[in-house]
């Protein structure tokens, strides 16, 4: 696997968060229980990033129906569709809501969030220097 990652971003401070503390088939039901048809993907060793915009940007981002925010994952843990191999890193779409404080919303996935990770704020170009 090639490493891409800025380990600056993504090590030491951030708002610590729980995500899901069920088992992985557990998690994956009660995820599939309010999203019937998106598909889902989880991932451990996670970080939510929120994007540092402008009001104007804000605006233009939630006209769109997201919010600014990214999921970078170390390692995908099982996708239902394939795209990402487990084991490997994702990092997401711009998300469109987080809920129950481990489903990770975006326009055309859910990330169900197991284990510890975190929350903090970064710079798009910080975030898209992930990819």
């Amino acid at each position: 696997m090639v490493e891409v990652i800025d380990e600056g971003l993504l090590e030491g401070s951030g708002v610590p968060l729980a995500g899901s503390e069920l088992s992985l088939e557990d998690a994956m039901a009660a995820a599939r229980k309010r999203y019937k048809w998106m598909p889902l993907c989880a991932v451990e060793e996670w970080t939510i990033l929120d994007a540092i915009v402008t009001d104007a940007e804000r605006t233009k981002v939630s006209a769109a129906g997201c919010q600014p925010m990214f999921m970078f994952a170390y390692k995908v843990v099982d996708d239902e569709q394939r795209r990402f191999e487990p084991g490997h890193w994702v990092r997401s779409s711009m998300g469109t809501a987080f809920n129950d404080g481990f489903l990770f919303e975006t326009r055309n996935s859910v990330y169900v969030l197991l284990g510890p990770g975190h929350r903090k704020s970064a710079t798009i170009k910080e975030i898209f220097s992930l990819f």
